[in-house]
C-alpha cells in the first residue's frame, strides 16, 4: 500500500503540503483532486522519486512498477505500435537479453528468456498494443506510421498507449483526458475499471472521475482529507465536513470573544486577576480550526449583451473546408438569442472547423455567412491562449481592450478571475495553463459578446473554475455553441445537440447517454446496423425497405465473403503456426534438453523455432492487412 505521514513539501518558497497523511490500498482507483498550484503533479513526481519531501514519510512498496504518461514525446521515426510497445519495459528487457543470448548461443538463457517472455505476455504484445491504440482511436494502417508524422495531441495519446501497455502495480494519469474526444474518453473508462493495479488519476472532468474512481485525496489549504467513494460523493461529504467546520470555527469565534471581553474588563483587576490569568491561557488553546477557505472563489459573471439581434447569424448552404479538401457541406444553421448548442462527434469530423467558421476565421467554400450588424463574437479556442503577448501582464492585457477604464475597476475585474493583489501586473509567460485561459476568458467576457463559441473551454480549468463558468454560462442570456469532451460540463450549459459526421451537421435528437450508443452503433456491424435502421422505419413503407435493407445485407455480404475467407484461412494458419511454435517453445523451456539433445539437434529445433516464429508474423501482417481491407469495405 501507498502510506504518507506528517509528509510536508515547500517548491521555492511555496509550501504546498503540510503534514499530510493518507493511505492508498491495492487495487484502489484514487482521483486526487484540488485547485491547480496546490500541489497534486509534485505529490506525483514524490511518488515517481523525482522530488523528495521537506518532512515525514511516503511509503510504497519497493517492487511496485510505476507507470506515467511521458509529457514530451520526440519526434521519431519508430513506427507508432513500436514506440508503445517499448512502453512495456519489462518486455523491451528480456527481449535484449534474448537477443543477446541467441548471440552468444547460450541454449540454457534462451530457454529461460523464452519463458519469461511467455509469463508476461510477450508473444501477445503486438495484439495488446494494437488494441490499445484501436481504442485511442488509431486506426489499422496508423500503426506503422512514424511517431514524428502525428500531431502533439494524437503524439499524447500514444504516450498514454504507452503508460497502459506497462501492466503497472501503479498507474498515475495526470490529466489523461486533456487530448482526448468523447468516445475515446468513454473506453479509457472501460478500460481503468478493468485495470487490475492501483491508479490514481489528477482530472478536472468530473464525469470521467465518477465513472473510474472508487476513492478520492483532496489537497486544500496544504493538506490532505482522503474520502470513500468517487467524485459525486466526495462533493457531498466535503460540503458536510465544510459546514460542520464552519460551525465548529463560528463557535469557537463566539468563546473567543466572550473570553476576550472579560479579559479586558478584569485583567487590571487584582479580585479578578487569577481568573482573567485562567481566561487568558483558555483564549490560546482557542487555535486549533481554520476559517474556511474563499480564496479560489471565482465570479464569471456575463454582463448583459449591448444588442441582441435576431437572428444573430445564419449559415444557408454553406460548404466548409481547407483548399480542395470539404470538411462540412450544406450546413443549415440559424442561432438566435438564447441558443444553446453542443457540437457532438469524432474528433476530425469538423467541429472544430464549424466554430471557425462561425467566428469568421473560415470562410465558407460555397454558401453563405449571414452575420447581424450586431453581432458579437466572443470566441474561446486553444489557440487562444497562444495571442497572449507573454512579456505583457494580465492588466496590460485588459488595459488594451478597455484604455479609458480606471486602473481600480480593472483591478477588481481581474481578482473576480483569481488574479488578485500583484499577481495582475505579472508577465504572462510564467503563467500556467488555467492562469492563461483564465485570463483569455477574462478578455473575452470584458467585451460583452452576444454569441459565445466555446471550443474545449475547460482543458487547463480546474474543478472550481469550472463550476464558475458552468455557474456564468447558465446566466448568459445570448447564444452559444460549445465543443467540449467534459460531458458534466455540456449537460450543464446546453439545450441541444447538433451531430458533425459524415460531412453533415444535423440536429441529434437525444442526449449524451443516447450519443455513447450511437458510437457504439457505429462499431457495430453491418447486420446489425441494418436491423438498427429498419427498426427506425415508419409503417407505411417498412416492408419495403426492410426488403431493400436485406438485399443492400446480402450484397454487402457476398461482397464481403472472399475477404471473410481469407481471413478465416490466415486466422487457421495462425493457430496452427502458433501450436506447433507453443510444441517447440515447450521442448526449449525444458532444461534437460541442454543436456541429453545432440548440438546438431537441438540446433535444428532452434532453426525450426525462427522458421515458425518468421512465418507467424508474416500471417499476422497478412491477418492484419485483411482486416483493414474488411473494415474499409464495411
Amino acid at each position: 500500500m501507498i502510506k504518507a505521514e506528517n509528509l510536508s513539501l515547500m517548491r521555492g518558497s511555496k509550501q504546498l503540503l503540510t503534514d499530510a497523511q493518507f493511505t492508498i490500498f491495492p487495487g484502489q482507483r484514487v482521483g486526487l483532486v484540488g485547485a491547480n498550484g496546490t500541489g497534486k503533479s509534485s505529490l506525483f513526481a514524490l511518488l515517481q522519486g523525482k522530488l523528495k519531501q521537506d518532512h515525514g514519510e511516503l511509503g510504497l512498496p519497493k517492487a511496485w512498477r510505476i507507470a506515467s504518461v511521458a509529457q514530451e514525446t520526440p519526434a521519431l521515426d519508430t513506427p507508432a505500435q513500436e514506440y508503445v510497445i517499448a512502453g512495456d519495459t519489462e518486455y523491451t528487457q528480456v527481449q535484449a537479453a534474448l537477443a543477446q543470448a541467441e548471440a552468444d548461443n547460450d541454449g540454457h538463457a534462451i530457454a529461460n528468456l523464452h519463458g519469461q517472455l511467455d509469463t508476461i505476455g510477450g508473444y501477445q504484445i503486438e495484439a495488446r498494443a494494437a488494441s490499445l491504440l484501436a481504442g485511442l482511436g488509431f486506426t489499422t494502417e496508423q500503426l506503422t506510421h512514424p511517431v514524428r508524422s502525428f500531431s502533439g495531441g494524437w503524439r499524447m495519446r500514444l504516450n498514454l498507449a504507452q503508460a497502459l501497455i506497462a501492466r503497472a502495480d501503479l498507474l498515475l494519469l495526470d490529466e489523461p483526458t486533456n487530448h482526448l474526444d468523447l468516445d475515446t474518453i468513454i473506453w479509457l473508462e472501460g478500460w481503468l475499471t478493468r485495470f487490475p493495479g492501483t491508479v490514481m488519476i489528477i482530472s478536472h472532468d468530473r464525469d470521467f472521475l465518477d465513472g473510474v474512481i472508487t476513492h478520492t485525496i483532496h489537497i486544500e489549504q496544504g493538506t490532505t482529507h482522503s474520502y470513500n467513494g468517487n467524485y459525486s460523493s466526495f462533493q457531498r461529504q466535503r460540503v458536510e465536513r465544510r459546514a460542520q467546520a464552519q460551525q465548529q470555527f463560528d463557535k469557537e469565534q463566539t468563546q473567543r470573544a466572550h473570553l476576550q471581553s472579560f479579559v479586558d474588563r478584569f485583567r487590571a483587576k487584582a479580585s479578578k486577576a487569577k481568573q482573567a490569568q485562567s481566561r487568558l491561557k483558555a483564549l490560546e488553546k482557542l487555535t486549533a480550526t481554520a476559517p474556511i477557505d474563499e480564496s479560489n472563489s471565482y465570479d464569471l459573471t456575463f454582463p448583459k449583451p449591448d444588442k441582441l439581434p435576431n437572428p444573430l447569424i445564419k449559415l444557408d448552404q454553406v460548404q466548409a473546408g481547407y483548399g480542395d479538401t470539404v470538411i462540412l457541406s450544406a450546413i443549415q444553421l440559424n442561432l438566435v438569442p438564447g441558443s444553446r448548442i453542443g457540437l457532438l462527434g469524432r474528433n476530425g469530423a469538423g467541429k472544430s472547423t464549424l466554430t471557425k467558421l462561425l467566428a469568421g476565421e473560415l470562410q465558407p467554400l460555397q454558401g453563405e455567412r449571414e452575420p447581424s450588424a450586431g453581432l458579437a463574437i466572443g470566441y474561446f479556442a486553444q489557440h487562444q491562449l497562444d495571442t497572449l503577448h507573454p512579456e505583457e501582464t494580465a492588466m496590460a492585457h485588459l488595459l488594451r481592450i478597455a484604455p479609458k477604464a480606471s486602473e481600480q475597476s480593472l483591478r477588481d475585474y481581474l481578482g473576480r478571475f483569481g488574479f488578485k493583489g500583484d499577481r495582475a501586473f505579472e508577465p504572462v509567460a510564467p503563467f500556467s495553463g488555467g492562469e492563461k485561459a483564465r485570463l483569455v476568458l477574462a478578455l473575452l467576457i470584458y467585451q460583452r459578446p452576444n454569441l459565445l463559441l466555446l471550443d474545449e473551454p475547460t482543458n487547463h480549468l480546474d474543478l472550481d473554475m469550472r463550476e464558475a463558468l458552468v455557474m456564468a454560462l447558465q446566466e448568459f442570456t445570448g447564444a452559444m455553441v460549445v465543443v467540449s469532451h467534459d460531458r458534466h460540463f455540456l449537460r450543464a450549459t446546453v439545450d441541444d445537440y447538433y451531430l458533425v459526421a459524415d460531412r453533415a451537421v444535423e440536429p441529434f435528437k437525444g442526449d449524451l447517454d443516447d450519443y455513447s450508443r450511437w458510437l457504439n452503433e457505429q462499431n457495430s456491424s453491418i447486420e446489425d446496423s441494418c436491423d438498427a435502421a429498419s427498426k427506425s422505419t415508419t409503417n407505411s413503407d417498412s416492408r419495403d425497405q426492410k426488403r431493400q435493407q436485406r438485399q443492400a445485407a446480402a450484397a454487402q455480404r457476398q461482397l464481403l465473403q472472399p475477404i471473410r475467407n481469407k481471413i478465416k484461412k490466415t486466422e487457421q494458419a495462425m493457430e496452427r503456426l502458433s501450436e506447433a511454435l507453443d510444441e517447440i517453445n515447450t521442448q526449449l523451456a525444458d532444461p534437460e534438453i541442454y543436456q541429453n539433445t545432440p548440438a546438431d539437434q537441438l540446433q535444428a529445433l532452434f532453426q525450426q523455432q525462427g522458421k515458425l516464429q518468421s512465418e507467424l508474423e508474416q500471417v499476422e501482417a497478412e491477418w492484419l492487412e485483411l482486416e483493414a481491407e474488411y473494415e474499409q469495405l464495411s
